[in-house]
């Protein structure tokens, strides 16, 4: 009983933050969020990177984790370092994604988890949002 009682209790967090964030780009699919995960950490949730600035599968920085949370305020209940657990990680980079990237393509989706919320308009990010389309091959 009391594992129904989780069960519904956090399916009613997520979609009240759903709610909060408003609705998923539709460019926002598992098959490019399962590439963006490939591409960061090769599916590591112990990666660390950018010189210990970007953590878990996804290679959080704290800044974008920050912005997530704005987005998505169920994601509090969490902490920086929890962007290790790949579950965690990704309602983080949905929450940042659905933020900034509304109208998106998943190749723009792509270059602002890279690059920022206007990470699409920097051609810095073109390598990586190549890398993550093969990914997605």
């Amino acid at each position: 009983m009391k594992r129904q009682m989780m069960i519904a209790t956090v399916a009613a967090c997520l979609t009240c933050a759903a709610a909060f964030a408003g609705p998923r780009p539709p460019a926002l699919t598992d098959s490019l969020l399962d590439a963006i995960r490939a591409v960061e950490s090769g599916g590591d949730d112990s990666a660390v990177g950018d010189d210990g600035r970007a953590i878990g599968p996804y290679q959080i920085h704290k800044a974008y984790w920050v912005d997530a949370c704005a987005a998505d305020p169920s994601l509090r209940s969490g902490t920086y370092a929890d962007c290790f657990d790949a579950v965690y990680a990704r309602r983080v980079v949905v929450a940042y994604l659905t933020r900034y990237g509304r109208g998106r393509t998943a190749e723009e989706l792509a270059r602002i988890h890279n690059g920022g919320p206007r990470g699409h308009r920097k051609s810095a990010t073109l390598e990586y949002a190549a890398k993550v389309r093969a990914a997605m091959e």
